[in-house]
């Protein structure tokens, strides 16, 4: 993928649905004209299961802690298809998220996945020891991880399950002086660049998750947060 998903410039690709094939000629032969080539496969169609958190001691070893602000009963696990950075569906997607946010968020990827938004991975923090600083490092997309707001006391939207980090090295956490921590990422503080994964105002994914009510960092003032979006806005 070459584009950017700002309204009016070039999209992420066209919906995921499958396509049908030519039906077969009377003889069994394909009624495509003969010496053209034969029509390429259509996209997985996008799955989802959401489940609940069984295994705690291992799922969220790292991210859940006795005094967090949301019980395992209250997460779920969402294990999805999404589009990824290869141009190509990987159908193990794994995001723990609030259990009354999971069925909204499944219809937000859906949408993110038949635009052919790409990601590049998509996995619990627990796969990086809870780590936010590593996960981000990976340039993963992730959910729930119980701790505080960055700079903060006060928990993160994340610590409910309430907020999705996507593309976090294509979507960086500004300061308000410009800092972007993670060296890598320091070239996606330009905001006009159209590389893959990168979210401009206004565009079908801050519209996807508008849809159902969450709000983007992007649109904060002073420090933006550009991967962030959350249920409250914060």
């Amino acid at each position: 993928m070459t584009s950017g998903c700002g309204n009016g410039s070039p999209g992420y690709g066209k919906s995921g649905s499958p396509t049908s094939a030519s039906p077969p000629t009377a003889s069994g032969g394909s009624s495509a004209p003969s010496g053209s080539s034969p029509a390429k496969p259509s996209p997985a169609a996008f799955q989802s299961e959401i489940k609940k958190i069984t295994d705690p001691a291992s799922t969220l070893k790292y991210s859940w802690k006795k005094g967090c602000p949301v019980p395992v009963s209250g997460l779920r696990m969402i294990q999805m298809t999404y589009w990824g950075m290869d141009d190509k569906p990987h159908p193990d997607g794994r995001l723990v998220v609030n259990a009354k946010a999971a069925e909204k968020l499944v219809k937000v990827f859906r949408k993110l996945y038949d635009m052919h938004y790409p990601i590049k991975r998509m996995e619990p923090v627990d796969a990086y020891k809870g780590s936010d600083w590593q996960s981000i490092e990976a340039d993963n997309t992730s959910a729930f991880n119980c701790r505080p707001a960055t700079g903060s006391s006060t928990w993160s939207q994340h610590a409910f399950g309430l907020a999705v980090d996507l593309n976090p090295c294509e979507n960086p956490y500004v300061t308000a002086s410009g800092e972007v921590d993670h060296k890598d990422c320091v070239k996606f503080k330009n905001r006009k660049s159209r590389a893959p994964g990168v979210i401009h105002a206004g565009d079908k994914v801050v519209r996807a998750f508008a849809s159902i009510g969450w709000g983007w960092g992007g649109e904060w003032n002073g420090t933006k947060d550009y991967q962030h979006f959350s249920s409250n806005g914060r």
